[in-house]
């Protein structure tokens, strides 16, 4: 048979072929995919050949985290950076299985760098779903994982010239003395009355200063799995846990729906639950950018002034995102794409 003939047979049976499989080959070109907050190209690079090829989701996410981690993606991920008040990098991190619904996280993890290996850890090794502080880095230790110094030269330089700067900036109020202008100690003003008004979102919350890694994969198989890793706010207050080792916040995942992962002023967002909204929506059958883009609107109507942003993929291949009051992308692949994409979002 001439190619000629091969071609006119494979065009012939496209045609003939039931409506589900066209589905399934149009589903192919689509799926696996991998989703990412930010342009945290080497992190996304990194998962894609291996999650191509058959890689599971779990294994996806805490692979691309994990690449974040450890090369410190724009100094708000992994070690290194972004100093408490205590002058001392703290991480947190989640892992969420989409396919059992179960969640490992920790939050304010102490002198181990792997956080997303502990997330996975907690999760494979415990019944619980998330462990904070100094439990958490002894619980590290105890599954192998070495305990070290996160602190790096320009971490300590930071924190030095934070101390210097009258520690500015600084996230308390209601406090005395005035913490826009004085390092502290702090004792509570006299009248409380202040300290139950709306929070006012700090200026000091920006792209540049508190980046997430968050990931969504999709396998071949269709199961997700969604990952997030961050050294959260740079000079919170020491203790400050995130929105990034949220269940629902920083992250979500459901086998029958799709994924989704948050990045922004996670002390705003955790109390809306983006990404568990995201992922609502779209079980109700919408798309995954005006999932997201109602997540973020939600977030609006109480804090106008927030920054943040929620990516989000289907089971059905279909993409998104939505931010505000950010300069956001996000990088994704899939089969049908030559290369990775890098896709600047227009805020609302």
């Amino acid at each position: 048979m001439s190619d000629t003939s091969y071609s006119l047979l494979a065009a012939l049976l496209l045609v003939l072929l039931p409506a589900s499989h066209a589905a399934a080959i149009e589903m192919n070109e689509l799926l696996p995919l991998v989703i990412n907050t930010w342009n945290f190209s080497s992190a996304t690079s990194a998962v894609w050949d291996p999650l191509n090829k058959g890689a599971s989701a779990m294994d996806t996410v805490i692979l691309g985290c994990s690449r974040c981690e450890d090369l410190q993606c724009d100094g708000s991920v992994g070690y290194g950076s972004h100093p408490d008040d205590f002058g001392e990098t703290t991480l947190d991190a989640l892992v969420m299985d989409g396919k059992t619904m179960d969640i490992g996280a920790v939050a304010d993890l102490r002198r181990v760098k792997n956080a997303i290996a502990v997330a996975a850890a907690v999760l494979k090794y415990t019944q619980h779903t998330l462990l904070a502080g100094e439990s958490a880095t002894k619980f590290a230790v105890e599954m192998g994982f070495k305990e070290e110094s996160l602190a790096s030269n320009k971490s300590i330089a930071d924190f030095e010239k934070w101390q210097n700067g009258s520690c500015q900036p600084n996230f308390r109020r209601s406090v005395t003395p005035d913490p826009s202008k004085s390092c502290g100690p702090y004792t509570p003003q006299k009248s409380d009355r202040s300290g139950y008004t709306h929070r006012k979102v700090s200026p000091a919350i920006s792209e540049w200063n508190h980046d997430t890694i968050g990931m969504v994969a999709i396998d071949r198989m269709k199961n997700v799995a969604t990952g997030v890793s961050t050294n959260g706010l740079n000079h919170k207050i020491h203790g400050r846990v995130g929105d990034s080792p949220i269940p629902g916040a920083g992250g979500y995942a459901d086998n029958l729906v799709g994924g989704a992962a948050a990045t922004g002023d996670g002390d705003v967002m955790m109390r809306f639950l983006p990404s568990f909204y995201a992922v609502d929506q779209m079980r109700q059958g919408v798309h995954p950018t005006v999932a997201c883009t109602n997540a973020i609107k939600r977030i609006m109507q109480y804090y106008p002034d927030f920054s943040g942003a929620v990516v989000a993929a289907n089971i059905n291949g279909s993409y998104g995102a939505a931010c505000h009051n950010a300069y956001f992308v996000f990088n994704v692949q899939n089969p049908s794409m030559a290369k990775m994409a890098t896709v600047h979002v227009t805020c609302i």
